[in-house]
């Protein structure tokens, strides 16, 4: 058995904790073996509530196991996203929140002349976060080859 004792920002007092297991290994090792693992089952939490990849609906084994590797590809590219291109300020958005607030979001293109116009309300994400963001995925492009 492990005592894990946490201390949280703003609580008076420390949250206690029990490890029960039958791990031969020091308690350091044994406390960041299930802390891994319950980052590890919020990864799947978060898959099953924002990618919803528990949605395997087709009759064929076959079929299903491709939508669940398209579903884990959707969910290792919006984690990408979170963690390569995002700004500080919304780095903690959750997946879910994600997808409300830069996916499913209703826009309008305006044409005029020579110029189109991208229109969203500013109700989710202001006008300079989602240039930023624009800006951050666009750095991740790759140079062009040098000529010779």
């Amino acid at each position: 058995m492990v005592a894990k004792v946490e201390w949280h920002a703003g609580e008076l007092y420390p949250r206690v904790g029990f490890i029960v297991t039958n791990m031969t290994r020091p308690p350091e090792r044994v406390t960041l073996f299930y802390n891994q693992r319950g980052t590890a089952e919020q990864h799947i939490k978060e898959g099953k509530n924002a990618i919803v990849w528990t949605r395997l609906s087709c009759h064929r084994f076959a079929a299903n196991a491709v939508r669940l590797q398209l579903h884990a590809l959707a969910y290792n590219l919006a984690n990408f996203l979170r963690t390569l291109t995002l700004p500080e300020a919304v780095s903690h958005w959750s997946m879910t929140t994600l997808r409300d607030r830069l996916v499913k979001i209703g826009a309008k293109i305006v044409r005029h002349g020579r110029s189109i116009t991208f229109q969203m309300a500013e109700v989710m994400v202001s006008r300079g976060l989602f240039q930023h963001i624009l800006d951050a995925i666009a750095a991740l492009r790759p140079l062009p080859p040098a000529r010779c």
